[in-house]
């Protein structure tokens, strides 16, 4: 209940009112787009000042390589589960947004693990960058592996420009370079801010995070509460193409964020995971990209509808996890490791 009540999660909730109320009211794309850099920036600066401050030991790269085991592990349980029941690009990109993760999800269970004094480690933030890119090789080699179904089993028949009727090679089938979706991928301005803030954290130190603490602390709520409410009206508008999609899908954007955090409390406890960091690899395990990896699968994976794989995040599983999921992984991960 103490969740409801803080005061970015109600500004979250109103923007979600707002929006399906039909108000007028709108936060101009520029100043959500520069809250977005914001909350990276700052993020990336208080991962990299406590990294510098705790340093690389045992117990940090027990969490890395917890979160690298999930990025690989949500997306292949992801298709395995949709692809006999959705369209198989649909279920690959699909099962890539739901393998990567939601930066503001991650951002504001850190905000919440502060609020309820639970010690996380900045190393976390880095474990966020680790799980971008994993789910979206998945997806790659997935695509690429029907596509080349596609060419072998199956044609396309295609129109010449001079009215030929032709048979070629399925749609796709030399396939996408994982390479150069990569680079796509780890290029992305977004992500580039987040590793960047994050060395430039760790190199100052200390005597930066004194220096940036009106920036990256004192006003970062504030902005916080402001972006969630943008997200709340953004939320509303995908609430109702959500509603049109196919109901195994609506069942899987519900019930996979807990399964995943599931799986990830279980690996947690195997590799003595703190509480903090538990709870937030629980957090990641169980968010959903809705920013980098559908910009990438539009490029990638062309054949997958995007209103699958970025309306279900951003509409039915961003809200949840938001809502309900952040305090209950938090309180599990207490509850099971502390």
């Amino acid at each position: 209940m103490q969740n409801f009540l803080d005061p970015a999660i109600l500004f979250f909730v109103f923007g979600i009112a707002a929006g399906l109320l039909r108000s007028n009211l709108e936060i101009p794309p520029q100043i959500a787009k520069f809250l977005s850099l914001y909350l990276l920036m700052a993020l990336g600066l208080k991962g990299g000042f406590a990294l510098a401050a705790s340093g690389l030991s045992p117990a940090i790269a027990a969490s890395l390589l917890a979160s690298v085991i999930m990025a690989f592990v949500v997306p292949v349980l992801g298709y395995a589960f949709l692809k006999n029941r959705v369209p198989k690009f649909d279920a690959a990109a699909v099962a890539a947004s739901y393998g990567s993760v939601s930066a503001v999800t991650f951002v504001t269970a850190m905000q919440y693990a502060e609020t309820q004094q639970v010690a996380v480690g900045g190393h976390m933030a880095v474990a966020m960058v680790l799980m971008e890119s994993p789910a979206i090789i998945v997806a790659i080699v997935l695509a690429n592996m029907l596509r080349r179904e596609h060419a072998a089993g199956a044609q396309d028949v295609r129109l010449t420009p001079q009215g030929t009727v032709v048979a070629t090679a399925g749609p796709g089938a030399p396939g996408t370079s994982i390479r150069d979706v990569l680079h796509e991928s780890l290029t992305n301005g977004t992500h580039l801010l987040l590793l960047a803030s994050l060395a430039i954290g760790f190199l100052s130190g200390e005597a930066g995070k004194e220096v940036m603490k009106p920036f990256s602390a004192d006003l970062f709520k504030g902005m916080l509460a402001f972006f969630l409410l943008d997200m709340g009206l953004v939320v509303a508008k995908n609430l109702r193409d959500a509603r049109g999609k196919a109901p195994v899908l609506l069942l899987y954007a519900i019930v996979s964020p807990f399964v995943h955090a599931a799986i990830a409390l279980l690996l947690a406890i195997v590799l003595g995971l703190s509480v903090g960091d538990a709870g937030l690899l629980m957090v990641l395990s169980a968010s959903a990209s809705y920013i980098v990896v559908p910009a990438v699968l539009r490029y990638a994976v062309p054949e997958a509808n995007p209103s699958v794989y970025l309306g279900l995040p951003i509409g039915v599983t961003f809200p949840i996890n938001l809502l309900v999921g952040i305090p209950l992984y938090m309180a599990a991960a207490e509850r099971f490791i502390g």
